[in-house]
């Protein structure tokens, strides 16, 4: 039925929805998570690398201040990564002009000074200028890199690591060669003046790398939640179903009692009126011809027959005046007809499903307003589920995929009234059991009381409307027409 299957979109809607925002909030957080690992480690690998350039500046200076006796040449066994020391004394020339220029801007600026540089080479000049002799040192960036503390494998780690200047790089280690639809970056120059190589680490995230188990136990464990929510709400709904399904049973068999009531009085009126009538003229004839023995014991006789039919009479009007259903004033309450039919729907959904019977339920005509009628609305209800209980035993023969109900309602042709169709796929009824189906205790189910249909049509005209039947839509099945007086 479209009202269930929009019902249960509307949980998938919802279910969706807080997955994907959720499983969004849980990427979110991996992706920040991965980018606070990167910087984290990019900073200890810039630490690092601080350290090892400001012991240059400090090997420059002291080499400076004593002024070189020889053993600077001793240096590269010491440090590994100075792969020579050049020392030019006042009388001498370097051997590169480079190295010439830097020194003049060490004198300047009074401190080391970048020589030439080869960075895509690993290498790089460092240039200090002091008296009696400048000293310059040829650096290996490779034997730079102190991998014993290295905070990552360079051959697996995803973040690619290089050291630029002046348009040229040095690439510590290569990262990932796939690239991803997010991208991090850390810049940061090392903490020396002289070498002011700027450490970048880059890092791609690709798919893959999303926390996808805990975006998945997040999606699971929504759909547990609504699951569970929806479950309940069932509960609560079938709990409510049990109680209006109560309610109505008992509303149904006292106004089917009442009707059982109204049909006994009606034909048991007559044999007793008879049979009172009768024993009065037996009365009257033994008076006028009987003798005077007879006349005694006659008279008696009748006259205890008369008592017993009139006490038999109060005693029927009795049971039907005490449950017969109270008299209504004509005016009635306001009702929502579309509301009450979700309602007698929503009421019989479990055994709509169970049967497979298709209910399209629809607006007749093109009316904005809502259409809303002037009666009792338990007794609209109960007129409306009785129509649909029928429809559905009249198709209890056919095969799933045939049972149809169309349940219309809108504005009859005078405006002034409101009518309800309820409109089946079965069987339809038989054209000499049409002029009786309103009739009390006629039906044309085996085991039926006949009451249901005279139910229907007694409380729609105690509300001052009226309830026909007839064939539906080309000839197939049956439909019931219950119109109703329109509210003011």
């Amino acid at each position: 039925m479209k009202y269930r299957w929009g019902a249960l979109g509307i949980w998938l809607a919802a279910w969706l929805l807080a997955s994907a925002a959720g499983a969004a909030w849980v990427a979110r957080d991996g992706l920040r998570q991965l980018q606070d690992d990167s910087d984290t480690q990019a900073r200890i690998t810039h630490r690092l690398l601080s350290q090892q350039v400001v012991q240059y500046d400090a090997v420059l200076a002291t080499l400076a201040l004593l002024g070189g006796s020889g053993a600077e040449q001793r240096l590269s066994t010491v440090y590994p990564s100075i792969r020579a020391v050049v020392r030019r004394d006042a009388d001498a020339a370097w051997p590169d002009a480079r190295l010439a220029a830097a020194e003049a801007q060490s004198r300047s600026a009074q401190r080391p000074q970048l020589g030439p540089l080869d960075l895509p080479g690993g290498r790089y000049w460092l240039v200090m200028a002091a008296q009696p002799a400048s000293f310059a040192l040829d650096v290996d960036l490779d034997h730079t890199v102190p991998w014993a503390d290295w905070p990552m494998d360079p051959k697996t780690s995803p973040i690619r690591l290089s050291l630029q200047h002046a348009g040229q790089q040095f690439v510590v280690q290569p990262g990932a060669r796939e690239t991803g639809p997010w991208h991090f970056e850390f810049h940061k120059h090392l903490a020396s003046a002289s070498q002011d190589f700027d450490v970048v680490a880059e890092r791609s995230v690709r798919l893959a790398e999303l926390p996808w188990g805990w975006m998945a136990a997040w999606t699971l464990a929504v759909g547990l939640l609504l699951a569970g929510t929806r479950w309940l709400q069932q509960q609560r709904t079938e709990r409510r179903r049990a109680e209006e399904r109560v309610r109505f049973a008992q509303v149904a068999r006292l106004n089917a009692l009442g009707e059982l009531a109204a049909g006994m009085a009606h034909e048991l009126n007559q044999p007793l009126t008879a049979v009172l009538a009768n024993t009065q003229a037996a009365r009257r004839l033994l008076d006028e011809e009987a003798g005077p023995d007879e006349l005694a014991t006659a008279r008696s006789a009748m006259g205890q027959a008369a008592e017993q039919a009139r006490r038999a009479s109060d005693v029927v009007g009795r049971l039907r005046r005490a449950i017969e259903r109270p008299a209504s004033d004509g005016t009635g309450q306001v009702v929502d007809v579309h509301d009450v039919l979700r309602r007698a729907l929503d009421l019989l959904e479990p055994e709509l499903q169970r049967q497979g019977v298709d209910v399209r339920l629809h607006a007749i005509g093109s009316a904005q307003e809502p259409v809303r009628v002037n009666g009792d609305r338990v007794a609209l209800e109960q007129i409306v589920h009785n129509l649909l209980l029928n429809a559905m035993q009249a198709m209890s023969q056919q095969t799933a995929g045939t049972r149809r109900i169309d349940l219309g309602y809108g504005w009859a042709e005078d405006v002034r009234h409101c009518q309800v169709r309820v409109c089946d796929s079965g069987p339809g009824i038989a054209p000499d059991a049409l002029p009786r189906i309103f009739e009390p205790f006629f039906s044309t189910r085996e085991h039926g009381l006949g009451l249901g249909l005279s139910l229907c049509e007694t409380l729609a005209q105690e509300m001052g409307g009226s309830l026909h039947a007839g064939p539906g839509d080309n000839g197939r099945g049956a439909c019931f027409v219950l119109r109703l007086p329109r509210a003011a």
